[in-house]
């Protein structure tokens, strides 16, 4: 995720040498370097001496020791912007002075090719202007929305951080149905890409809602509906329901502690 974020500041025309990228193994450090032409380094402190938009892109698990690092280190106006899950803004907030604004972030998995769907919430220091630039910083890797609520993360993970994996799913269900029909599996699994992102596509960019767009093409007696009422009877909606819920709550229990 630190790379996309970095691949899609480049492209959008930030200079590169204002980027400091670090990495505590070697041959990531000259990977990221050669192919962005971003500066790079070991050290956590140094990275942060002049910076004055800090991203966490690190593991939860790694935070205790990077906060513990970083929080003596910055001692003076700074934005930082944390996209570990499941880290709460208290306890970012807690490890920096109080000329320290933070922003936590929940991005999902396609922001690697440009289309994530990404949340930000404002920690209790953050500005209107904060938030703006962690929207322009995001709005590099796909689209990006704001929530006040901390809470409302975890419905966030278990919806769009989650959900790219539910749509694999489905495609994989399609994928295999198709070729149980007779199809070449090459030809299965192209008709199901196409037929997801053109799905996507319609409702973006018509602006219908789903339900609408799903009857205009559900004709009286016809194929889509026979279709429709089969996953109508194995308990469709409610499993996505039930999918999204667990993912929540898992989020929820992650959270604790953290």
């Amino acid at each position: 995720m630190a790379e996309a974020l970095v691949r899609g500041l480049v492209a959008s025309g930030r200079e590169a040498g204002s980027i400091t990228v670090t990495d505590p193994l070697p041959l990531r450090r000259r990977t990221m370097s050669r192919r962005y032409r971003v500066a790079t380094t070991a050290d956590n402190v140094k990275a942060v001496a002049s910076a004055s938009v800090v991203v966490l892109a690190i593991k939860p698990q790694t935070m205790d020791a990077v906060l513990a690092e970083l929080g003596p280190a910055l001692d003076r106006p700074a934005l930082v912007v944390s996209i570990a899950a499941g880290v709460k803004i208290a306890r970012l907030e807690r490890a920096f002075s109080d000329r320290i604004r933070v922003v936590r972030v929940m991005p999902n998995t396609p922001c690697l090719v440009g289309r994530g769907a990404s949340v930000l919430c404002p920690g209790s220091r953050a500005r209107p202007a904060d938030v703006r630039r962690v929207k322009a910083l995001l709005a590099t890797v796909g689209k990006a929305f704001v929530v006040d609520d901390e809470k409302k993360m975890d419905a966030v993970t278990g919806l769009s951080g989650s959900g790219p994996a539910y749509v694999y799913l489905f495609a994989e269900a399609l994928i295999g149905a198709g070729v149980r029909a007779g199809l070449p599996e090459d030809l299965a699994r192209d008709l199901t890409y196409e037929t997801i992102a053109g799905a996507a596509a319609m409702m973006i960019e018509t602006g219908r809602e789903p339900a609408d767009l799903r009857k205009a093409v559900s004709s009286p007696g016809g194929t889509t509906l026979a279709g429709l009422a089969r996953l109508d009877e194995g308990g469709f909606v409610r499993a996505v329901a039930d999918a999204v819920a667990a993912a929540t709550r898992r989020s929820r229990e992650l959270g604790r502690g953290r």
